[in-house]
């Protein structure tokens, strides 16, 4: 067919799921021109991700869409008892209070954020992204495939195809952004660097409604492991059921060896497969699909080429454990988009692209090998249980039964117990993994300070800080008619600088640097009489400088730089802390 004549825009974004949806969103919530396009007819027809923790609640927050997003969510009451069990109508094995539900760890989950961890699958998540991405500037393209991309100093062409009329034609756009999955062809295409391989284990799943209400109501979780002999492909003896929406729809997920042929489940086997696992075996069940997954273990060591990134599982491919996949995306993408918008409007330097990968890289190892290790971690419950050794479905009944017994073998297997079931908090209660990123690039001015030394276990614990790097710390401020986080006076469209009343002058120094620059930059003074104060007395302990000094927040709120306390001129001090980190010194 003959070529329609060209597209133009200022990015585009390949994929709708978590990653591309969410960078289209904040694109257009910045004043960014950007096509968004799939290849496919709609959002997600799976749940696939589900667990969305505080970071990208933070996020939807920041974007006005929370409520929206909690209006279809499962709420954090009711999302971890996580139980391990014979089946779901059969005997415990013991539960875990997960994403920080247990009483002390909840503390630690609230003082972090002022939003908590929800389940909210794929399929109501990306509709909401995409819808809110669209009704705010993204011209978003269904059944609309990437086929490839040429970059040039200017710019890049990238060529898609209409997979309804079959017509290919080009867009040209400033910037491209692969979003496009595990498979991503724009990563493939840029030849990025990758660690790691791919399919190194495989599981299905088996979508299903059921109302179980009976057994699972008193006890609500998203996740429910089942340890039944026989029960999965390949005999490893464990299945998840894990909740879809409470408590009729629900998943099955279960692993089978991927170098043998791959299993065939029709209705009646699914069907079979579930009342097992359920131990329900007259359960009314209807089957609404099945798929076939590989578990990853790989990571892009450097994200971006020239005019071209990749975001979320582009660039970090990892099983579902920890619940960070669609997190991570989201955060990839509010990263990049800040700073793709600060250069188009002119207020940065094309340099500071590049600390997209400096920043993100490294968390892209860090949620990939954690993912992997948990799973691993699962080994340490089948050990204790005494089955990783057992030839028959007999012997593997009859180890699960032991713990009972009033003998020093039962005895050690209950110890054993208590330890394997206490390292699953590094799975699901990782709160340093969820929110502990701290970022090195030349988007961050160093004070010369360095981060303190944990007090706790970096991954179980979340500590928080102002050292340059960090993310601004949550704290309650507001005045005696409204109650505000502290993220909530750092929006994503500005630079944000707060300060104390003795810090004053660091309004008019911004005032002036603003105007130089031409940046959106906004200064908050915290204290009685002014604008909002610190109600609880908590920012004062966290802010970690004088109440004279200063934090320049950036639009994703993590700290660009710091000064412990007034200076001689605050004015020069702030420019040169803006014009290093946008690229303009």
């Amino acid at each position: 067919m003959a070529e329609s004549s060209s597209v133009t825009t200022d990015v585009v974004v390949v994929g709708s799921g978590p990653a591309g949806a969410a960078a289209a969103l904040f694109l257009s919530t910045l004043g960014v021109d950007n096509i968004m396009i799939t290849k496919y007819r709609w959002t997600a027809n799976t749940p696939r991700a589900h667990i969305t923790n505080q970071r990208a609640m933070e996020i939807f927050r920041d974007m006005g869409i929370e409520d929206q997003v909690l209006a279809d969510a499962t709420g954090h009451s009711f999302v971890g008892d996580t139980v391990f069990c014979t089946s779901i109508a059969g005997e415990e094995i013991g539960r875990i209070r997960t994403w920080g539900t247990r009483p002390d760890r909840e503390a630690d989950y609230q003082l972090a954020s002022p939003c908590l961890t929800v389940d909210i699958p794929q399929t109501y998540l990306e509709p909401i992204l995409v819808r809110n991405a669209t009704m705010r500037g993204t011209q978003t393209r269904f059944s609309t495939e990437y086929l490839s991309h040429t970059q040039d100093a200017e710019g890049v062409d990238v060529r898609v195809r209409d997979r309804l009329t079959g017509a290919e034609y080009t867009i040209r756009a400033r910037y491209l952004i692969g979003a496009d999955g595990a498979r991503s062809q724009v990563a493939a295409d840029l030849g990025l660097p990758f660690e790691g391989r791919m399919d190194i284990a495989g599981s299905m799943n088996i979508t299903f409604k059921a109302d179980i209400s009976r057994y699972v109501g008193h006890r609500p979780s998203v996740l429910y492991w089942v340890i039944q002999p026989g029960s999965n492909v390949g005999g490893i003896g464990a299945g998840l059921v894990r909740m879809v929406r409470p408590w009729n729809e629900w998943l099955i997920v279960w692993g089978y060896d991927i170098n043998e042929e791959p299993p065939v489940v029709d209705e009646a086997a699914a069907i079979q497969i579930v009342r097992n696992l359920l131990g329900m075996p007259d359960l009314d069940v209807e089957i609404t699909g099945t798929s076939l997954w590989g578990n990853n273990e790989m990571y892009a060591t450097h994200l971006q080429s020239g005019r071209v990134f990749c975001a979320g599982d582009a660039v970090h491919r990892h099983p579902p454990s920890n619940g960070l996949g669609s997190n991570t995306s989201i955060q990839d993408s509010y990263n990049l988009a800040w700073k793709l918008a600060a250069v188009l409007h002119g207020h940065a330097d094309p340099s500071l692209l590049d600390t997209y990968s400096a920043e993100r890289a490294p968390v892209a190892k860090r949620i990939v090998l954690r993912a992997n290790q948990s799973g691993r971690e699962f080994v340490e419950i089948f050990a204790a249980l005494g089955v990783l050794d057992a030839k028959t479905e007999a012997e593997m009944t009859a180890a699960i039964e032991e713990r009972k017994a009033n003998t020093p073998e039962g005895a050690a297997k209950r110890a054993a117990l208590v330890r394997a079931m206490e390292l699953k908090n590094y799975e699901f209660n990782a709160h340093g993994v969820e929110l502990g990123q701290f970022y090195t690039s030349s988007a961050i001015v160093s004070d010369g300070s360095t981060l303190p030394a944990p007090t706790r276990d970096p991954d179980l614990y979340h500590e928080m800080s102002t050292v340059p790097g960090s993310h601004l710390p949550h704290a309650w401020v507001g005045d005696h008619m409204r109650k505000l986080a502290m993220m909530d006076l750092a929006p994503y469209t500005q630079w944000t600088l707060i300060t104390g009343i003795t810090g004053e002058a660091w309004a008019g120094a911004a005032d002036k640097v603003r105007h130089e620059l031409g940046i959106p930059l906004e200064t908050v003074v915290i204290g009685p009489g002014r604008e909002v104060t610190d109600l609880y007395y908590d920012w004062a302990k966290l802010r970690e400088v004088d109440e004279s000094g200063a934090l320049l927040v950036r639009p994703d709120k993590h700290i660009a730089w710091r000064a412990r306390s007034l200076p001689e001129n605050p004015a020069d001090a702030l420019r040169a802390a803006l014009t290093t980190i946008l690229g303009r010194a």
